[in-house]
């Protein structure tokens, strides 16, 4: 009986142990998809990221040729008709300035686009992060059950051997019990035989005797 309950309870083990394997290879499964869209949305903010590096990068160029634009010296004045004296010009840093703030207008926006993209890219990762995190513990957690069902496993083994080992020597003992129940009936039959035998000399001698007078 204890032996059907030892086995009873080694397969239960085995089936524990199946199902967990099972639900460790799904939670490897769902890690790997976790980082496989972990790794799209990286990518996918490094494009939008490139793409708003591109458009800086092509504003700065048009920014550093209205610069040399203004930089170049005038060309030499032809000598006009004697007109009357015209207004003063306006320096060329004001030129500058009015060049550069529809610029700068621009850049401020992608800038503030590029610092949200940033921050949607850690919001989104952060979520994912954890969660994956939830998951490798989750996987530890399955490892630690599988070795501890594996120990389970070991130790009924061990038991099993154990009690086979018991009832093979019961069996051996058995065996002995009877060869010596064998030899004891051998023994009181042979001396039976050697009371009878000495009954019948006894018998046969005393009727002799018996004769004799």
């Amino acid at each position: 009986m204890l032996l059907l309950l030892l086995l009873l309870l080694l397969l239960l083990l085995l089936l524990l142990l199946l199902l967990l394997l099972l639900l460790l290879l799904l939670l490897l499964l769902l890690l790997l998809l976790l980082l496989l869209l972990l790794l799209l949305l990286l990518l996918l903010l490094l494009l939008l990221l490139l793409l708003l590096l591109l458009l800086l990068l092509l504003l700065l160029l048009v920014l550093l040729l209205l610069v040399l634009l203004l930089l170049l010296p005038p060309p030499p004045p032809t000598p006009p008709p004697p007109p009357p004296p015209p207004p003063p010009p306006p320096p060329r840093l004001l030129l500058l300035l009015l060049l550069l703030l529809p610029l700068l207008l621009l850049l401020l926006p992608l800038l503030l686009l590029l610092l949200l993209l940033l921050l949607l890219l850690l919001l989104l990762l952060l979520p994912l992060l954890l969660l994956l995190l939830l998951l490798l513990l989750l996987l530890l957690l399955l490892l630690l059950l599988l070795l501890l069902l594996l120990l389970l496993l070991l130790l009924l083994l061990l038991l099993l051997l154990l009690l086979l080992l018991l009832l093979l020597l019961l069996l051996l003992l058995l065996q002995l019990l009877l060869l010596l129940l064998l030899l004891l009936l051998l023994l009181l039959l042979l001396l039976l035989l050697l009371l009878l035998l000495l009954l019948l000399l006894l018998l046969h001698h005393h009727h002799h005797h018996h004769h004799s007078q």
